[in-house]
């Protein structure tokens, strides 16, 4: 357990010691606060041109649909957490001060997602009071609202998300050891795969594109955003048993390829 902390406390300064970490964050919030505005705007403007009576947005509801854009900024932070290394040669000095693999695969994982968890807080906040002074004025029609015990979970479940995004991209970029294919397959995983079954308009591509990381990580923040214009098939604490699956087989591929591989 002393080796984990010393290695933590390591990585700690390493994360916030490039000027890269700053950017990714910088570049996350932006994208999500722009992504936002335009989703909430979009849902807005259809309101008031189909004239539906009673409709209210919650403010941090284009957050969560949001996260779909933002998120691989953060994914480009996590992942530079150890590809960077590879591609410096530093993985090597790291090795040799811990030189149990595993933990040096806990130990990033053990900075990068609480830093992450914060960035979706605390970003989806500040975005959420964006949205709000936005587009609650009259010419959105005042649909916006502000209900904190809706807001509240929304903003947790974004920073779990990106949490959990982010130890995958970790369990991904050991096995694959390069900034691009690290991308690569988060990408498809993230994106491209999903969009791809789904354009098959096949039931069975459908379902497992609905099981995939990001539509798991909608249906666990409740948001009913999944392309298809119906609700999610499934309960939110499916979508987060769905998550962590695919969490964990990514870190446990990332670990089986560190342990068996020389840097």
């Amino acid at each position: 357990m002393r080796a984990l902390w010393q290695a933590a406390a390591s990585e700690q300064a390493k994360l916030w010691s490039v000027r890269s970490t700053w950017w990714c964050l910088a570049g996350g919030l932006a994208l999500l606060a722009l992504s936002a505005l335009t989703l909430g705007g979009a849902a807005a403007t259809d309101a008031l041109r189909e004239g539906t009576q009673g409709v209210r947005i919650t403010a941090s509801e284009p957050v969560v649909s949001a996260t779909s854009f933002a998120q691989f900024a953060l994914v480009a932070l996590a992942m530079l957490t150890i590809t960077s290394e590879y591609a410096s040669g530093a993985i090597r000095v790291t090795l040799q001060a811990t030189p149990v693999r595993g933990t040096v695969l806990a130990a990033k994982a053990l900075v990068v997602a609480p830093v992450m968890f914060l960035a979706g807080v605390a970003g989806g906040a500040l975005t959420t009071g964006v949205v709000y002074l936005t587009l609650s004025a009259d010419v959105f029609g005042g649909l916006v609202v502000l209900p904190l015990g809706e807001v509240v979970p929304d903003l947790l479940g974004v920073g779990v998300y990106f949490a959990l995004v982010s130890i995958m991209t970790l369990g991904v970029a050991a096995a694959m050891r390069s900034a691009a294919g690290t991308l690569t397959v988060v990408f498809m995983l993230l994106m491209g795969l999903p969009l791809l079954l789904l354009m098959t308009g096949s039931q069975a591509a459908l379902a497992a594109s609905m099981r995939m990381p990001l539509f798991a990580g909608l249906a666990f923040m409740g948001s009913t955003d999944n392309l298809t214009g119906g609700p999610m098939p499934y309960p939110a604490v499916e979508g987060l048993a769905w998550l962590l699956a695919w969490v964990a087989a990514a870190a446990a591929a990332g670990y089986a390829v560190l342990r068996r591989r020389d840097a």
